[in-house]
């Protein structure tokens, strides 16, 4: 829907502005910035791996997109205004935040990590782009109690905008805007906004005219990672695929759910990721064939499979993996026959990504559900008189799930866009199926019961029906898996 002309991902990779590192020499921030975390940001990075141009550049490629897919529906070019907010602190009881994680089609766009903030976005009919981001105001008494803020000042260059003012100003602002260009078009997502107050603005300034959503577009263009976000999703990859690893060789019978859950946390935070992407899946033996289970509560047994489903966040890009593994580091015959299905299944669904059968999403779990079935049938699970469709259907039955999603800066990343659409370049997705027989499933035989399996990899799609899986360093194989429990 949206062009593909905005998917470009080469970007402008030149030095900041001079005199920038003067200018913020006696500074404070409200993030991490070159001068004051050098072991974080690199010179000319607003994020972590991501310099302030190609953000720049981002911001640039939506007003374009709005423009053109506007004045293609109208076949008038007019002016366009964009207000995307930022995500709010949220509170677990009085004054007790819980950890801050910021709207990430906002931080796509701005760069800036700071609550109760707002992007204005401006583009008109001779396609001059404007930027304009409003923030909290230097406040000593408040930066004493939460920490510093970048402030009005700095903002201008910290985050590459035309424009900062105070968040207070923004009401001021879009109505002014509203009556130098009446006619403009407006773009604002209410139901996807923390910030009500915001939300309020937008309604009064525009006369109760409902604005469009932005948001499709926005995830259009982050659909496809650019050249430094795929760097960022490999080291995201590297460091859960290294975690699980040690989780797995630390795993023993007897072990608790949470015990796992803490193990695989310590293990991404100290390689350096900053929170787990997700509350993770720990689940031992029959739990594991509840496919959200969280609870990670309970012991995991002598002779039990152990299935975790978790990744990690590094600087605002996320990992997703799922490995299942004998609790004592051997498989039994049952387990192993049930675990070499699950692994063929994946390694043909790898195979075939790009190609026929997995050229879209969906194609991969129509592929997917016909492979679960074929091999079912031949371990005498799926009745052998099933074909076709039905045979299809009766492997649903054993994983009722999609077999991939999107994967980048959120774990079920970019949900507006169709898992219909052809595979293309920088595009990052999942491949996960499973298998689940529940312990009441009295139509197979009872060695099989109760059992839950799922493995799951994050593969990058490059050019020339190629692709990378990020989590390759993952044991997956059975003889990797047992083989960290010699070490």
């Amino acid at each position: 829907r949206w062009c593909a002309d905005y998917h470009k991902t080469n970007v402008i990779l030149s030095a900041g502005k001079p005199g920038r590192q003067a200018a913020f020499q006696n500074a404070t921030f409200g993030q991490p910035v070159h001068q004051t975390h050098p072991h974080l940001i690199g010179s000319g990075e607003v994020l972590t791996g991501i310099r302030l141009e190609e953000v720049q550049e981002r911001r640039k490629r939506l007003l374009q997109a709005l423009r053109d897919h506007h004045a293609l529906q109208t076949g008038a070019a007019t002016n366009h205004i964009v207000v995307i907010p930022s995500a709010n602190k949220k509170y677990m009881s009085h004054k007790i935040p819980y950890v801050f994680r910021q709207n990430t089609d906002f931080l796509y766009l701005s760069g800036c990590q700071e609550p109760d903030s707002v992007l204005v976005l401006e583009i008109d009919a001779s396609s001059n782009c404007k930027s304009t981001l409003f923030v909290r105001p230097k406040d000593r008494h408040a930066e004493m109690w939460d920490g510093p803020r970048t402030g009005v000042q700095a903002a201008v260059d910290v985050f590459g905008v035309e424009e900062a003012l105070d968040v207070n100003s923004l009401k001021e602002y879009l109505t002014k805007h509203g009556f130098a260009h009446p006619n403009a078009v407006l773009w604002y997502d209410a139901a996807a906004s923390d910030l009500q107050d915001v939300s309020k603005m937008v309604k009064d300034v525009t006369n109760q005219t409902q604005p469009k959503p932005p948001t499709e577009a926005i995830q259009s263009l982050r659909l496809v990672k650019s050249a430094s976000e795929c760097a960022l999703m490999g080291k995201t990859c590297e460091i859960a695929s290294k975690a699980i690893n040690r989780t797995m060789q630390h795993s023993f019978p007897g072990i608790s759910e949470h015990q796992v859950f803490a193990n695989v946390d310590y293990y991404t935070r100290v390689a350096g990721a900053n929170f787990l992407a997700y509350p993770p899946v720990v689940a031992g033996g029959s739990n594991a064939t509840v496919i959200h289970y969280i609870n990670n509560n309970q012991i995991v047994e002598a002779g039990e499979l152990l299935l975790l489903d978790a990744g990690c966040e590094y600087h605002g890009y996320t990992s997703d993996i799922t490995r299942t593994w004998p609790v004592e580091g051997r498989f039994s015959d049952p387990q192993r026959v049930l675990y070499e299905v699950l692994l063929q299944v994946q390694r043909e669904l790898l195979d075939c990504l790009q190609q026929a059968g997995g050229e879209t999403l969906d194609q991969l779990f129509d592929t997917m559900c016909s492979k679960i079935g074929k091999y079912l049938q031949e371990i005498k699970l799926i009745p052998e008189s099933l074909s076709g469709l039905e045979r299809s259907r009766a492997a649903y039955k054993f994983c009722p799930h999609h077999v991939s999603h999107y994967l980048g800066m959120d774990v079920h990343d970019t949900p507006l866009i169709s898992r219909n659409i052809r595979l293309m370049p920088g595009m990052v997705c999942t491949v996960e199926p499973g298998i689940y027989i529940s312990k009441h499933n009295f139509d197979v035989p009872v060695e099989f019961r109760g059992t839950g399996l799922r493995i799951e990899d994050d593969v990058l799609i490059k050019p020339d029906k190629q692709i990378e899986v990020l989590t390759k360093e993952c044991a997956k194989d059975v003889a990797a898996i047992e083989g960290l429990f010699s070490r």
